[in-house]
């Protein structure tokens, strides 16, 4: 995975809009003026595309709905003419895009040997796949005991990635002391992504896995669209824990130019927590009580504590879970740290 381009402000079109030409691995036709050109490696990819509200309002929830309609895909070939897009809503339906550390995981990447093209840095796994039952042109039919093996080593290489995710997020804070974390060795993959990999002397294999198993996309251009930092301990080190009730202290003037939003994830999945009434609060959540000194008092836990459902986010009492703290628009003093957030209590 590596991010072809961002879009908005911090994009490529500075907010402007514009229109974006993904060209197919080896294109070498003519390409047409007036286009932001983004060459693909791979067939496949896909898009996120963000509507950031003035507020949480109905209207202008509408707006962004109707924003959204406004984006157009369609092929080069009937630029011309376009055809209508088809807009999709996918409120209500599951999606699960957790990874599957199974037979599954190998199933799927032998969907993409098939139907991707070798890109050259990753020649050396051809022989290593084939060792599988994957290889490029036949089908892969594993027997019950290559099975049982696949599946070994998936749940194996789970609980490896887990221990490094762990070491990850709770040795490098972002701050001296804190369990806020943003881990400066992901910028190593970060760099190289969003390069295309094009260096030949930097090619994280390891932590790119890493990585990509607890987040879902890379962006183009870290930090100024968007920064996250990520705590799985509260103060005292302990982890977070579904069946307790926590609170963090959001102090006032929060470093960002759009807002903030704190979400919470399942812990072992990385993924939202299922069967919840909603997975966050942000800056822009109607009727989110404000103290007089202009901080916020946010809540986690199974049940919200007297009065304070506006600043709630549920959790579930039978698993552990993570906060993920986005700054939208961040601004300076986050990354000068002079406005520091303060531990989960």
């Amino acid at each position: 995975q590596t991010p072809l381009e961002d879009v908005g402000p911090a994009g490529a079109d500075k907010g402007k809009g514009g229109k974006y030409l993904i060209l197919p691995p080896g294109h070498t036709a003519k390409v047409p003026d007036g286009y932001i050109v983004l060459p693909s490696s791979t067939y496949k990819g896909y898009a996120l595309l963000r509507s950031i509200r003035q507020s949480g309002s109905d209207a202008d929830l509408a707006n962004a709905v109707e924003y959204g309609k406004k984006i157009k895909i369609y092929p080069l070939s009937k630029a011309d003419n376009p055809p209508p897009t088809t807009y999709v809503d996918a409120a209500g339906v599951l999606y699960d895009a957790t990874i599957p550390y199974d037979i599954r995981f190998f199933e799927s990447l032998d969907r993409v040997i098939q139907h991707e093209p070798w890109l050259e840095r990753d020649r050396a796994l051809i022989d290593t796949l084939r060792t599988l039952g994957i290889e490029k042109g036949k089908p892969f039919a594993p027997d019950a005991e290559m099975v049982r093996a696949l599946n070994a080593a998936a749940k194996q290489a789970h609980a490896y990635i887990e221990g490094k995710y762990y070491e990850l997020v709770t040795k490098g804070p972002f701050t001296p002391g804190s369990r806020w974390s943003f881990p400066e060795r992901m910028g190593l993959v970060f760099k190289a992504a969003q390069e295309q990999f094009a260096q030949t002397s930097l090619y994280p294999v390891e932590d790119r896995g890493l990585l990509l198993s607890f987040i879902f996309f890379l962006p183009k251009r870290l930090g100024e669209g968007q920064f996250y930092l990520m705590a799985i301990e509260d103060k005292d080190g302990n982890t977070l824990d579904g069946s307790k009730t926590y609170r963090l202290k959001v102090p006032a003037n929060a470093p960002v130019r759009q807002y903030w939003s704190a979400t919470l994830y399942d812990r072992e999945t990385h993924a939202l927590i299922r069967q919840m009434s909603h997975a966050a609060r942000s800056s822009q959540t109607p009727g989110l009580q404000v103290n007089a000194d202009g901080s916020v008092d946010l809540y986690f836990g199974p049940k919200a504590p007297a009065g304070k459902e506006s600043n709630w986010t549920p959790t579930d009492p039978k698993g552990e879970f993570e906060i993920l703290f986005r700054f939208y628009g961040p601004l300076p003093s986050l990354f000068e740290k002079t406005w520091v957030l303060p531990d989960v209590e």
